[in-house]
């Protein structure tokens, strides 16, 4: 029985794929001989405080499907006086730990997941040879969401953007770099933003965070038929590379971030966060000019690598929470939950509280 396998278990309290013990040189692969694979354990604890009626949780996990930069190792989860599973999402595979409390019990659910993170870079200066990847993941990765249109103001503002440019490459390169150059990292938005594309290029306001910034490079690429996808996770370790604002450890309940990946054949699945940049020019050292060095280093090496001190959780859009009586969510990024009272506000902590803490296993 191969782990996705094991992580389709259903169960009443408490259930999971039990955390192994791993030797990190299994992990070792030539993709960048010289980093090494990082093992990382997440916990994240829930609690609902005033619940009304039956109530719903929902968790994301780790990615359910090994990538070059992220291997899931297993997840287990307990809800004390619940029924609790997982699942996966059938179009995007997002993994989704859920429990349902009756009315009467107070909520409470812990999930812990461990995985191992390596750095990721992609060569773009020369021809690739990485298998292609199928059509119809391709095809669902071109399609718009509710957030991301691809035709109207979108395809105006992309075609605009790539008019002389030759080739998916120098595209996804101009609108990365145009997205750089005229987005800002706004810090009165909530969370992480909402990630509406239509609105922010209609109402010229392109502030904004990573769900908000990423995702406009998702939905700029697909309206010039480049495949693409927002990644959903959170920050899990501080930067090795000097950058104080692009990493978190230990308590990382705030720490959640979006990246942004396209595909081009022979090279797979391209990592970009023009997102990021923006948040070194608003926040390293209490700001910096977008000419400062730091800040072009974080513009060069964000276009085709990610270093992972990182959790990734799933690419979904439009999602259909199982069990939900309240509609589809945009993303999952944060943890969700609902009572007979209506979809909790996941930034609301005097009504539903959650800590998130990570740590790295030597």
């Amino acid at each position: 029985m191969d782990r996705r396998d094991f992580l389709r278990l259903t169960g009443a309290a408490s259930a999971g794929m039990a955390l192994p013990g791993i030797s990190l040189a299994a992990l070792e692969t030539p993709l960048a001989p010289q980093d090494k694979w990082r093992l990382f354990e997440v916990v994240t604890q829930v609690e609902v405080i005033k619940p009304k009626g039956p109530t719903r949780v929902w968790l994301p996990t780790p990615l359910t499907q090994d990538s070059r930069y992220l291997k899931s190792l297993g997840n287990t989860w307990s809800a004390n006086g619940g029924n609790i599973g997982f699942t996966e999402d059938p179009k995007f595979g997002a993994g989704i730990v859920w429990a349902e409390f009756p009315e009467g019990v107070q909520p409470a659910l812990t999930l812990t997941s461990r995985f191992a993170t390596h750095n990721v870079a992609v060569d773009l200066s020369q021809r690739g040879d990485v298998p292609a990847e199928d059509r119809a993941v391709l095809r669902k990765y071109t399609q718009a969401t509710e957030l991301l249109p691809t035709d109207g103001v979108v395809k105006d503002t992309s075609s605009e953007i790539v008019r002389g440019a030759r080739g998916d490459l120098e595209k996804a390169r101009a609108i990365y770099e145009w997205v750089v150059d005229n987005t800002y990292r706004d810090s009165k938005t909530r969370g992480c933003g909402t990630g509406d594309i239509k609105f922010m290029l209609e109402n010229h306001a392109l502030g904004g965070k990573c769900a908000d910034l990423n995702a406009l490079f998702v939905a700029l690429a697909r309206a010039e038929g480049i495949p693409a996808r927002d990644v959903y996770g959170v920050r899990v370790a501080n930067s090795a590379l000097g950058y104080k604002s692009l990493g978190k450890a230990g308590d990382i309940t705030k720490a959640q971030h979006c990246r942004a990946e396209f595909y081009l054949a022979g090279h797979g699945w391209v990592p970009v966060d023009p997102a990021d940049v923006r948040k070194v020019i608003l926040e390293e050292d209490g700001g910096k000019k977008p000419d400062d060095p730091m800040v072009l280093a974080a513009r060069k090496r964000l276009f085709g690598s990610w270093e992972m001190n990182w959790l990734a959780y799933n690419y979904a859009h439009d999602l259909s929470l199982p069990g939900s009586r309240r509609g589809k969510i945009g993303f999952l990024m944060y943890p969700q939950s609902e009572t007979d009272e209506g979809r909790l506000d996941s930034l609301d902590p005097d009504n539903f509280k959650y800590t998130i803490t990570s740590k790295e296993i030597v």
